[in-house]
Parts: structure tokens; C-alpha cells; sequence
């Protein structure tokens, strides 16, 4: 069963790849999606059997990858409860995905190509949290990071979404430069890559120090902390966030695939797959609750005042991920991926919710330009504010147990340490900004009235904004198709929101107790780190009610300040930016990362280019080289065609010279 769940949608890329042309568009999206439902449906078998049986799961090995000295490394498929869960996630979510993209991808000329770069990137996952040891998890790693800069370009025609794509690759590849440092650690210190030797090695290493830059650290820590440089570059951590929102270029149903449900949440899985390294390098947890802080209060100011409906869910990502790993810095992995299982259904429903929107305004993806929506797009409204609810932790609602169980971790783990304090103030305030701007998007979408110029044409290419489906050769209109006010999404777009919507409201409630609750052991079967701080699922019960309540005093806030500022009294954000532009622009702007990465990193690297491309490599090594002697020799040859001259006098004065040079020297040597 494994072997099909990890490799049907390796089959369904290739034949939507390599036989697309000839089997056409209609074919290779029922092929994928077809087989993505399989493997969905196998999936969540493996988890009630797994997670939910008896079951204490299996490693079968596909064959030997590499043999190298010491180094042994087999391609194993790892089935426990943890793999179980995400492989739960990765398939119901791209097959869902799937499913949408036939109904939002009608138009594209190019859908075979689309369905195969969405099943490469399945399959690339399932090969990163199937992995039994570090090699085969970097394997799936990069290929993931190679799909998406697939998927994100996949409208290459647009320059934005080349330069999108580029820098998606680009961010990335400085995490995973530390991730394989981290990897090559871990080898030189236990001898090994399997999961299981690196584990049982790893308590042995407690204490133990290594050399570097003239420096003695704990060798455990330094391990843990290069391994997190990766998983900051895959799920966006601060310092290394830039790529996501630019991300959006892509197409909307790549934004729930990729950048809501699974990519993101890697560096999440993989902090949790490791746990057992990271509990014996206690600095390094510190490290990763500060940066999933700072990472959640962040991504919620800069989502305050973005325009573009898919940026604001973007930074809700953002911020999300940050939840989920304070929850394994303060040690409460279980309740991180409680967070990234629940965060799937409601992140993907916003998501998609957010492209029936588009849809429905002609591919308009200004939130300015919207409003009034929930009287033509109904269901689609009920959808969003169902993933709304969710996203803000409404009370019984999926975001409610995860989110709200991160926060209280936190405050019973900041009762010993520092930074587990910070997380929570962080995480308490985050969530107040969390339901503004969520509550935001619903007002300026559904709510008020929609500019004149915003109903009833299709957008030309010509706008500034980042228009979803502009691409060059197809403009994706629906004015052949009759609408010009917004309409509903046909079912094949609607169907998946409605699944969606009951994992959103639901999956918190019935899950609850095996992710966290009072069957934690029985359900993980050893899957996580279940050492000292296993008792943080206990000591979070016994924190001050104040402490339990803040996160749903902060939503309601949130809420009620939304309320206020887009539906009681319009105009008055405006106001506010108008009072505050600095500030106003501070957030605009992102922090201005962007621009301070451009002058730190980007311009100099383009200086330096620069200055080896045509100091280096144009003066010196061409110019004294191929191209300086290729030069002489024409210098010369352009003298010597000057003696050619064609004229029977010049000829003769030549030879003239040569009988006197000839009588001359041998003159002068008769009288020595």
C-alpha cells in the first residue's frame, strides 16, 4: 500500500509529462486526479491503521541507494504515526488541490504541464516524509524546492513570476546549504544517517564539543542549529521569509498546495522527525522558540495592511509556521504538528476560497477593488469565513484546540525558561493581529460596496496589480462566456471548499485528544521525543485561567477593531494611515527586508559579477588569452596584406632590397 501512496503520483507525472501533447489536456487531468485520490483514500487507511490501530509501523526497503566506505544508505519507505499524519495531509490536500485546478485551470492551454508539475511536487513530498534517513529526506527536499520553482514560474511569460520563481530558488538554497552542513554533522559525529543509529547514538554525544573557527561548542547544538537553517528556509522563518509571499505569482491552486499546506510545513516535519537531536541541545530549542516568535508577530503586523487578497493569507502562513515552531522550541512537538495537520484544512480553504473570489471578479486581485461579494458568491463567503473562524481560533473550531494548545504550552514552559515567555506574549499578541486582518480581508471582500470601474470588465494585462491569470498568450477572460458581474465558481471548484470547510470546523474537536490529549502515547507509539517534556502536556491544564483565555480575548478583539475600522466606520483606516505614514509605510513595505537584502546581498553580488566578468574574464583571462592572441594575430596579418599591394615596381624595389641586403652581409663578412 505504501509503495502505491508514494509512487502513483510519480506514475501520473509521467504520463501527464511525457504523453500530455498526445492524450491532451482532458486526459492528463483525470489521470493525476484520479490517481491522487487513490492515493489520498490509501492514506488515510494508513492512518487509522498506524496512528489509530495497533499498528506501530514498518520501514520496508525499496533497495541499497549508496554504498561508500562507512556510509550505507538504503531507500526505505518509514511508516509510523508522524509519516502517517502528513502523508494524511500531502495527499487529501493536492488531491483536493487537483480537483480544483480542473474547474480554476480551464482556460490554460498549458494543463497538461500544470497537472504534472503539481503531481512532481506530491510526489517529491511523499519521498521527504517517507524518508529513513537524512540522504533520502534531502532528496525529497530538493525536490520539492525544484517543484516549486516549477509551479511558482509556471507562468514564465510574466517577468514577475520568473523573478518570483528565481528568488523562491535562490532563499532556499542558503537554508539548504546549511541544512547539508547539518547533515554532514550528524555524519561525522554518530557514523550514520539512518534515523534509527543517529537516535540511538545521540544521547551518547550529550556534552561532547568540536572545534570550530577556534572555538570548542557542543557538538549536538551546532548540529541542531544547521539543521534549522533549513527548515527556516522552507517554512519561511524570519531572515529567510522573503520568498513567500512573492510566491503568489503562481497560479491560486499552487498557493494552497504548496505554500498553505505542505512545502511550508517541511521544516516543521523535520524539526519534529529529529526531536530526539534537538532535546539534547537545549540552546538550539531557545533558538527555535526566538525565531518562531519573532516569525509569528512579524508576518501578523505586515499582513495588516496588505491589498492583495492572496498576500494577506500569505503572511497568515507566515505567521502560522511561526505558531508551530514555538510549540517545538518550548518542546510540544506534538502539538506543533497538531498545528500543521489542522492549519492544512483551513490555510487550503482560504486559499482556495481566495481564487473562487478571483474567479468570480475576473481574475481581479485588488481587495480594494472588491466588496459587496457575499450576495453574488454566497457559498464561496460561507466557505471563507468558515476558514476565517478557524484561522482566528473561534471557540470548537479546528485553529481553537492547535493554536490555542501552542499558547498555553508556552506559558506553562516560560515558567522555566525565558524565550518560552517571549513565545507566548508573541503568540498572544499575534493572535489579536491574526483575527484583524483575517476579519479585514472578510470586510473588504464581502462587505461595503464595490467600486463602479471594479464589476463588470476583465482586467487587461496592462494592470498594475498582480493579476492572477495574466500570462502573455492567454488572457483567461470570461466574457465569452457571458458573465460580467461575479459569479458563483462551477462545482468542480466548489466541491473541494466543502471538504475542506469540515476538516476546518471539525478536525480540531475529534483529534484532539490522540494529538495531545489523554491518548498522546498510544496514538504517537514513539513517533516524537517523548522525554522530560511530555509533562508539558500536562503542566499547560494547570496554567492560570487568565493565561487559557487571552488568545480568545485577543480574537474577539481583533475582531471587534475590524469591525469597527472597515464596517461601522469606513474611511477609518485610511485615517489612520494618514496619521501614522511612517509607520503606515513600514509596514507596506515588509519591514523593507526586500530592500535591505538588495543592498546587502544583491547589488554586491551583481558588483562583484560585474567586476569578474569584465575585469576578470573580458580584460584579463580573454584579453591576455584566446581573444588577446586571436587579436595579435590579426594585427599581424592586417600588416602583412599591407606588402600585397598588386603593383609589379613594389615587387621589384623589394627584391632590390634583398640583393643589396644579400651583397652587404656577405661584403662584410669577406672583410673580417
Amino acid at each position: 500500500m505504501i509503495y502505491a501512496i508514494v509512487f502513483l503520483p510519480l506514475v501520473g507525472f509521467l504520463i501527464a509529462g511525457a504523453l500530455g501533447p498526445w492524450i491532451g489536456a482532458r486526459a492528463s487531468e483525470l489521470v493525476t486526479t484520479g490517481l491522487l485520490m487513490v492515493c489520498a483514500v490509501l492514506s488515510w487507511i494508513v492512518f487509522f491503521d498506524v496512528a489509530l490501530g495497533h499498528d506501530h509501523g514498518y520501514a520496508p526497503i525499496v533497495g541499497n541507494w549508496m554504498t561508500v566506505g562507512a556510509l550505507k544508505i538504503d531507500w526505505a519507505l518509514r511508516v509510523d504515526t508522524l509519516t502517517a499524519v502528513m502523508l494524511v495531509v500531502v495527499n487529501t490536500v493536492s488531491s483536493l488541490v487537483h480537483l480544483y485546478s480542473i474547474g480554476y485551470m480551464h482556460e490554460d492551454p498549458d494543463r497538461p504541464r500544470f497537472f504534472a508539475y503539481l503531481s512532481l511536487f506530491t510526489f517529491a513530498m511523499l519521498m521527504l516524509v517517507t524518508a529513513d534517513n537524512l540522504v533520502q529526506m534531502f532528496f525529497g527536499w530538493e525536490g520539492v524546492g525544484l517543484a516549486s520553482y516549477l509551479l511558482i514560474g509556471f507562468w514564465y511569460q510574466k517577468p514577475s513570476a520568473n523573478a518570483a520563481a528565481i528568488k523562491a530558488f535562490v532563499v532556499n538554497r542558503v537554508g539548504d546549504f546549511g541544512f547539508a552542513l547539518g547533515i554532514f554533522l550528524v555524519f561525522q559525529l554518530t557514523k550514520s544517517l539512518g534515523f534509527e543509529e543517529v537516535f540511538a547514538a545521540v544521547p551518547g554525544l550529550a556534552g561532547k564539543t568540536i572545534h570550530v573557527f577556534g572555538m570548542d561548542v557542543d557538538a549536538l547544538t551546532m548540529a541542531a542549529l544547521l539543521l534549522f537553517v533549513g527548515a527556516m528556509g522552507k517554512s519561511a522563518q524570519f531572515f529567510l521569509h522573503t520568498w513567500l509571499p512573492d510566491a503568489m505569482e503562481g497560479p491560486t491552486p499552487v498557493s494552497a498546495l504548496i505554500h498553505a499546506a505542505t512545502m511550508v510545513t517541511a521544516g516543521v516535519f523535520m524539526v519534529a522527525r529529529l526531536s530526539p537531536i534537538f532535546e539534547y541541545a537545549p540552546t538550539a530549542l531557545e533558538f527555535v522558540t526566538i525565531i518562531g516568535a519573532v516569525t509569528a508577530f512579524f508576518a501578523a503586523t505586515v499582513g495588516l495592511v496588505q491589498n492583495d487578497i492572496k498576500r494577506v493569507i500569505a503572511y497568515s502562513t507566515c505567521s502560522q509556521l511561526g505558531y508551530m515552531f514555538v510549540a517545538e522550541g518550548v518542546g510540544a512537538y506534538s502539538l506543533g504538528i497538531f498545528h500543521l495537520f489542522t492549519h492544512a484544512f483551513f490555510k487550503a480553504l482560504l486559499f482556495l476560497g481566495a481564487g473562487s473570489v478571483i474567479h468570480a471578479m475576473h481574475h481581479e486581485q485588488d481587495m480594494r477593488n472588491m466588496g459587496g461579494l457575499r450576495k453574488d458568491i454566497p457559498f464561496t463567503f460561507a466557505m471563507m469565513t468558515i476558514g476565517t473562524l478557524a484561522l482566528t481560533g473561534f471557540p470548537f473550531t479546528a485553529g481553537y484546540f492547535s493554536k490555542d494548545g501552542i499558547i498555553e504550552a508556552a506559558f506553562a514552559a516560560g515558567e522555566h525558561r525565558t524565550t518560552a515567555m517571549i513565545g507566548f506574549v508573541a503568540t498572544v499578541v499575534a493572535a489579536g493581529l491574526t483575527s484583524y486582518y483575517s476579519w479585514r480581508l472578510v470586510f473588504m471582500t464581502f462587505f461595503g460596496h464595490r467600486p463602479a470601474h471594479s464589476v463588470a470588465v476583465n482586467h487587461s494585462h496592462d494592470e498594475p496589480s498582480t493579476d492572477d491569470h495574466a500570462h502573455g498568450h492567454d488572457d483567461h477572460g470570461h466574457d465569452d462566456h457571458g458573465h460580467h458581474a461575479p459569479h458563483e465558481s462551477p462545482l468542480v471548484m466548489l466541491i473541494p471548499l466543502a471538504v475542506l470547510a469540515i476538516g476546518a470546523l471539525g478536525a480540531g474537536y475529534v483529534f484532539e485528544p490522540d494529538f495531545a490529549g489523554h491518548a498522546y502515547d498510544e496514538f504517537w507509539k514513539g513517533a516524537l521525543f517523548t522525554g522530560e517534556h511530555n509533562e508539558i502536556l500536562h503542566e499547560m491544564h494547570a496554567i492560570p485561567a487568565w493565561a487559557g483565555f487571552a488568545p480568545t480575548a485577543m480574537m474577539v478583539l481583533g475582531f471587534l477593531v475590524s469591525l469597527y475600522v472597515y464596517v461601522l466606520k469606513p474611511g477609518t483606516a485610511q485615517a489612520l494611515a494618514r496619521i501614522f505614514p511612517r509607520l503606515y509605510q513600514f509596514l507596506l513595505n515588509k519591514w523593507y527586508f526586500d530592500e535591505l537584502y538588495d543592498f546587502l546581498f544583491v547589488r554586491p553580488a551583481f558588483a562583484i559579477g560585474r567586476l569578474f566578468w569584465k575585469g576578470g574574464d573580458g580584460a584579463i583571462i580573454d584579453g591576455l588569452g584566446p581573444d588577446g592572441v586571436a587579436a595579435r594575430v590579426a594585427d599581424g596579418a592586417r600588416l602583412a596584406v599591407r606588402l600585397q599591394t598588386g603593383y609589379v615596381y613594389h615587387y621589384a624595389f623589394a627584391m632590390l632590397i634583398g640583393v643589396a641586403a644579400v651583397v652587404t652581409y656577405f661584403v662584410a663578412g669577406g672583410l673580417r
